[in-house]
């Protein structure tokens, strides 16, 4: 594993993200005792569904999340049945489903990943702030193929260690960053999906700048996902330009009144061919 090097020290986040990540700690310290369990669980498991691949396409790829609240946003569909909203999903096109499993501002569970995982055909992603190597065992056994790391969550020790772990117990990963210098921190520990978030999680500001100036520096070899901000198929048409490959979309679609409808729209938008990986 490429070590990552940098003369710009790591701090711990502030605002949301820090509050979640800490949070986050907490509920991976209180299952601590669970991972041998949890180990020995996911040597029995069949392979996971293949993600990356699943991305690569002639349409832009629709990750499309089940999300009941956000900090953003607060309640967004309190009621949503996380199993039929998949469902309803992947008969639109999604080529995978997130599934927030973090429940204090997010409203979800490793319940709802375990329900829709065992419901659906494509790839599930568990999309919390993960921190542990026994998070992504439980993300394992409740059926997920892909966790999601945040670059600015985890320190230069913890990014290369999920990583690790991701890959001894076959999960694939979907690394989030939002500037070049987590871009180099995803490069270096070898993230294949690479996410780019729109939205700063530290003050919760969007700006639908942030994937199109940074996707073209993924290299081509490697998937890029837009992320954030992204509430009708106009919207992809600057991710497009850039060259993703993928765009992740929860709000808009969790809280529409016809989900197939939705992603069935975002998922008809050509991929555009780009030349990427100028950083």
């Amino acid at each position: 594993m490429q070590a990552f090097s940098s003369s710009i020290p790591w701090t711990f986040p502030v605002g949301t993200l820090g509050e979640l990540t800490r949070q986050s700690e907490a509920r991976a310290q209180a299952v601590t005792s669970q991972i041998g369990d949890l180990t020995a669980r996911c040597r029995d498991l069949p392979p996971a569904l293949p993600f990356a691949p699943t991305l690569r396409g002639d349409q832009l790829r629709v990750i499309a999340e089940v999300k009941r609240a956000s900090p953003s946003k607060g309640a967004i569909a309190p009621g949503l049945d996380a199993e039929a909203q998949a469902s309803a999903y992947v008969r639109g096109g999604a080529a995978a489903i997130s599934v927030l499993t973090e429940p204090a501002r997010f409203g979800g569970s490793l319940e709802d990943l375990q329900r829709v995982s065992a419901a659906v055909t494509v790839p599930t992603i568990r999309k919390d702030f993960l921190v542990a190597p026994v998070q992504l065992l439980e993300a394992r056994v409740a059926g997920a193929s892909v966790v999601l790391l945040i670059v600015r969550a985890l320190a230069p020790d913890q990014l290369p260690r999920l990583m690790d772990t991701a890959r001894e117990i076959g999960l694939e990963t979907l690394v989030e960053i939002r500037d070049e210098r987590e871009l180099e921190r995803a490069l270096a520990v070898g993230a294949a999906v690479i996410g780019v978030n729109n939205r700063n999680l530290e003050t919760l500001v969007i700006d639908q700048a942030t994937a199109p100036a940074l996707i073209p520096k993924i290299p081509g070899a490697i998937i890029g996902v837009a992320e954030s901000g992204i509430t009708q198929p106009s919207d992809l048409a600057a991710p497009a330009a850039a060259g993703a490959d993928a765009v992740l979309v929860g709000s808009a679609i969790s809280a529409s009144a016809d989900p197939e409808v939705a992603v069935r729209a975002l998922a008809s938008v050509p991929r555009q061919s780009a030349v990427r990986g100028n950083l």
